[in-house]
């Protein structure tokens, strides 16, 4: 059985091969190659330029010629009006903001302590409305509003 291709190559580039695949120049460092390819497969930048770059250490030549032919290969990504952000949401601020990869500026140590520390107050504050609850004020001043309804 023969497989017959429709189009030119000029078409399918156009198209993104079909597929969505298409090179990101906005990401990208050198030709967006490795940005593009972590958009088809809907992971981060950084992940395809690590394992491009350790394809490169252990392939060499190989890695290198497969990612000129995608550079030839591949159409820039048609620009869209739409911006599609990720967000999450920052218990400091308490508000979303886009997400970042590391969030976390702080130390484990600093964040650790932050939340011994909320830990703390909110048993301090338990603490305090079980003593509230449990002593003879409340239950003197629970007779009280029972006398005046």
């Amino acid at each position: 059985m023969k497989y017959k291709c429709k189009g030119n190559v000029k078409e399918k580039q156009k198209n993104g091969w079909g597929m969505n695949l298409y090179r990101n120049k906005d990401k990208g460092y050198i030709a967006g190659v490795c940005a593009g390819l972590a958009d088809h497969f809907d992971v981060d930048t950084w992940v395809v330029r690590l394992v491009t770059f350790g394809g490169f250490l252990f392939l060499g030549g190989f890695v290198v010629i497969a990612y000129i032919g995608l550079w030839w290969f591949l159409d820039t990504k048609p620009q869209e009006d739409v911006y599609e952000y990720e967000y999450e949401y920052d218990e400091r601020q308490h508000s979303y903001r886009p997400k970042k990869m590391f969030k976390y500026s702080d130390s484990a140590n600093v964040r650790l302590r932050r939340a011994k520390d909320r830990l703390a107050e909110a048993t301090r504050r338990v603490t305090e409305m079980e003593r509230h609850v449990t002593s003879s004020k409340f239950d003197l001043e629970r007779e009280f509003s029972k006398i005046k309804d």
